[in-house]
C-alpha cells in the first residue's frame, strides 16, 4: 500500500549511511554497465539521464516499500543475447513477474537457485574485457594495477568498502597527476610553426632576453609552490639575463585563490629581479577567475596577449629589438 515513507529519528543516522552506500553501488553499477554497452552497441549514451532515471525509479520505490535498485549487471546481459533492444524489455519482464505472482505463484518454486546464478554467471562474463585489460597492461601498466587493486579490494573487502578504495585511489592518482604537471620551455625551431619544447627540439633557437614558459595543468594548491619552482629554474636556465617570462596558459582551465596568492608572490619576486612576467593564450574563464581573485589589480595594466607570437612582438618592441 503506498505510504509516506516516515522513518524515526534514532534510525536516521543508520539509514543515510545505508542509503550513501547503496547510492555507491548504484551508481557505479549503472555507470560501468550503460557505458560498457554504449561502446558494444555503439550508442550514445546521457550519464545524467541515467542518474535521472534511477533516481526517479527508487524515489517511486520508497513510497512502496521496495527495494533500492540500479540498472542491473546480471540482468542486461541475460536480456541481450535473448533479444532485447529497446528499454521495453523492462517493462515486458516486470509484466511477466506480476502475472506469475498473480496467477502461478508455486510455478518456480522448485527451480534449483544453481540454474539461476549458471544463467546470471555466464551472461555476466561476457561483461570482463580480458583484451581491454591486456591493451591497458602494454599500454599504461600503473592503470593496470590500479584497476586490478580496485577488483582485489571489492573481491575481498566487499562491494562498498571496494568501490570505496577505488574512489580514494582515483582521487589520489588525479591529485598526483596535477601535483607533477608537465612544463616546458618554448623556442623557435626552423621549418617548424610556432613554438616547441625545447627538451623535445633541442637545437630549438631561444629569444635572449625571454622565457616562454608552458604549463601543461590547472593551477591549484597542490601545484602552485611546484609552479614557481618550475618558474626559477627555467629563468636561471636561460643562457642570457631574462627580462621578460610569458606563461602560456592555454592548457590552464582553472585556478584557484592559493595558486593566485602564489602568482602575486611569484610577480613581486620577479618584479625585485627586474623581470616582467606576463601570460598568453589565457582562455576567458580563467581570466574573469584571476579578476575575482585580485590578480589583475597585482599586474597592473600588463596586456594578457592573444598568442605567444603577439607576446613575441610586444617583447621585441618593447626591448628595442624591434621598431
Amino acid at each position: 500500500i503506498p505510504r509516506l515513507p516516515l522513518v524515526p529519528l534514532e534510525s536516521l543516522g543508520t539509514i543515510i549511511t545505508g542509503g550513501i552506500a547503496v547510492a555507491l553501488v548504484s551508481f557505479a553499477d549503472t555507470s560501468v554497465l550503460s557505458r560498457t554497452y554504449a561502446a558494444r552497441l555503439r550508442t550514445p549514451v546521457d550519464p545524467n539521464q541515467e542518474m535521472v532515471g534511477l533516481g526517479i525509479a527508487n524515489l517511486a520505490a520508497a513510497f512502496f516499500q521496495g527495494f533500492p535498485n540500479s540498472s542491473s549487471s546480471s540482468r542486461t546481459p541475460v536480456a541481450e543475447p535473448a533479444g532485447a533492444r529497446t528499454q521495453l524489455t523492462g517493462v515486458v519482464g516486470a509484466v511477466v513477474i506480476a502475472l506469475l505472482l498473480v496467477f502461478a505463484p508455486a510455478l518456480l518454486r522448485y527451480l534449483p537457485n544453481t540454474a539461476l546464478a549458471a544463467i546470471v554467471i555466464a551472461s555476466a562474463i561476457g561483461l570482463i574485457e580480458v583484451a581491454d585489460l591486456r591493451r591497458i597492461y602494454r599500454i599504461q601498466q600503473w592503470e593496470f594495477w590500479l584497476s586490478m587493486t580496485c577488483f582485489a579490494g571489492v573481491a575481498v573487502l566487499g562491494a562498498i568498502p571496494g568501490i570505496v578504495l577505488a574512489i580514494v585511489l582515483a582521487v589520489i592518482e588525479f591529485l598526483w597527476d596535477g601535483w607533477r604537471p608537465h612544463s616546458a620551455v618554448l623556442g623557435q625551431v626552423d621549418h617548424l610553426k610556432g613554438y616547441h619544447d625545447i627538451t623535445r627540439h633541442p637545437e630549438a633557437r631561444l629569444i635572449p632576453g625571454l622565457v616562454l614558459f608552458r604549463w601543461d595543468a590547472p593551477l591549484f594548491f597542490a601545484n602552485a609552490e611546484f609552479f614557481q619552482d618550475r618558474v626559477r629554474a627555467a629563468i636561471a636556465s636561460s643562457p642570457t639575463p631574462v627580462r621578460w617570462l610569458v606563461v602560456t596558459a592555454e592548457p590552464v582551465t582553472s585556478i584557484d585563490v592559493t595558486s593566485a596568492d602564489a602568482l602575486c608572490e611569484l610577480d613581486d619576486t620577479l618584479r625585485a629581479a627586474g623581470i616582467q612576467m606576463c601570460f598568453a593564450e589565457m582562455k576567458d574563464p580563467v581570466k574573469e577567475k584571476l579578476k575575482r581573485l585580485g590578480v589583475m589589480a597585482c599586474f597592473g595594466d600588463r596586456p594578457l596577449f592573444a598568442t605567444i607570437e603577439e607576446a613575441v612582438d610586444a617583447f621585441l618592441v618593447r626591448g628595442g629589438v624591434r621598431s
